[in-house]
């Protein structure tokens, strides 16, 4: 680092600041509307899995492994993909995840086989993958110290606002045209050539090209990208060393490692395990309105994501981290140890769970880039991705089983002890990184 350097950053003009505001503009844009993308993805698949069923005539095991193949997907390009954007840059990722979604939301025009299907959802879900490890790493060192909660966590109220919206628009086109269940599959196709064009063009990460040693590019396009002095500055605090996915595990990282991922795991097994199957377990507590609970599950979730977007950089990280989960264990705890309980009072016990999970849940999306160094941001959050759709996987499988077999109250139990592990670990780890630079962030685990 050289404060030569740094002191001879000369003042922004007027244009250059209007500049550097329209490109962080373009930048949240593009990383939002991948972020919709993969919440479209997700969701459409559901308003016509029925119609694909029956049209390629599916065995239960080959629908299980469309249903499965995107979280397959996910589970594989996360991590990989992080790797390979630690490694070779956040640009070109950033434009072959998108390539990916062209690619495969076209070919879902074409299939007529229960295999093809599945191939090119699993590369969707990989696709997916790569967004999350370097969607997140990308924005985090982009946007100003005082707005990169905010600006983060935008991008989940696009993912909840797609996946709403993917099943209105499969909802209208099901019950009210006759259209083929390929052009509902394939009109992700639209959004996502929309997104690659925008991506072009994008530049490489200041941060990244530091921490590679190309320091003239580096300090280039912090200049022209960066919007505040000291986020300039510290892009020279970057160190040049070569991360390896072993760094995860070491003495130095191993507490990032198990904060983001297990903290990211306790927070999405309960909640898509419970939002999936929200009908028929509150339907198992009485509650013959399970439809429209459900929807409400849904709408107050949205809006714990949306109200964590507003306070994020406001109230701090750690505030809108372990309280909630706390919270959340004594409602899911309620639930499981009242067996007369009314209905009224596990509904609202099930809606405010909804409401502060997603709250907390956003903060997924934003610790893992914030807490692992430049070296290995990317495949840092890549693993925290895949462990964390372990346990959404895994509770989405599971609880039906669990309900059958063990009843509904110890179900709810065990849901409530896994958001008690989730909180504990995030009191014990949690840091506040609000208004810090990446510097000051990921050295916080380092010592």
């Amino acid at each position: 680092m050289s404060s030569t350097r740094s002191k001879s950053i000369p003042a922004d003009s007027p244009e250059s600041t209007r500049r550097k505001r329209r490109f962080l503009v373009r930048l949240t844009a593009v990383l939002i509307g991948g972020m919709f993308l993969d919440g479209y993805i997700l969701g459409i698949v559901g308003t016509v899995i029925s119609r694909i069923s029956t049209d390629l005539s599916f065995t239960p095991l080959w629908e299980g492994l469309i249903v499965a193949s995107t979280l397959i997907g996910i589970l594989v390009g996360s991590p990989i993909g992080g790797w390979l954007g630690d490694k070779f840059g956040r640009k070109p990722l950033f434009m072959i995840d998108m390539g990916l979604f062209v690619v495969g939301s076209a070919l879902q025009f074409f299939i007529d086989e229960p295999w093809q299907l599945f191939v090119v959802r699993l590369v969707m879900g990989i696709a997916i993958g790569i967004e999350y490890s370097v969607g997140w790493p990308m924005m985090s060192e982009f946007a100003p110290a005082r707005m990169r909660g905010r600006l983060m966590g935008l991008t989940l109220v696009a993912f909840y606002a797609g996946f709403m919206t993917a099943f209105l628009v499969g909802y209208a086109l099901t019950t009210t045209t006759s259209v083929d269940w390929r052009v509902i599959l394939g009109s992700s196709t639209i959004l996502a050539v929309i997104l690659f064009i925008a991506r072009i063009g994008l530049p490489e990460s200041p941060r990244w090209l530091w921490s590679k040693g190309r320091h003239d590019e580096a300090q280039a396009l912090a200049h022209r990208y960066l919007l505040d002095f000291d986020d300039m500055s510290d892009v020279e605090h970057e160190h040049q060393r070569k991360g390896k996915f072993s760094d995860l595990f070491s003495q130095r990282y191993w507490r990032a490692t198990l904060f983001t991922s297990m903290f990211w795991l306790c927070a999405v097994t309960p909640y898509f395990a419970i939002a999936t199957f929200a009908e028929s377990v509150l339907e198992s507590y009485g509650l013959s309105q399970g439809l429209a609970g459900g929807v409400g599950l849904s709408a107050l979730a949205t809006a714990g994501v949306i109200l964590t977007v507003i306070l994020v950089d406001r109230v701090g990280r750690r505030v809108l981290t372990v309280p909630p989960q706390y919270v959340c264990f004594a409602l899911l705890a309620i639930i499981g140890l009242w067996a007369g309980a009314p209905a009224w009072v596990v509904l609202v016990c099930f809606l405010a769970f909804s409401f502060l999970n997603a709250g907390y849940n956003t903060l997924t999306g934003i610790y893992p880039a914030e807490v692992f160094p430049t070296e290995i941001r990317g495949v840092g959050t890549g693993f925290a991705t895949a462990v964390s759709r372990i346990g959404a996987g895994a509770g989405t499988f599971l609880l039906p089983y669990s309900m059958e077999n063990f009843g509904a109250q110890a179900t709810m139990l065990m849901a409530a002890g896994l958001t008690l592990l989730g909180a504990m670990l995030s009191h014990w780890l949690a840091p506040e990184t609000k208004g810090k630079t990446l510097t000051e962030t990921a050295v916080g685990f380092s010592h």
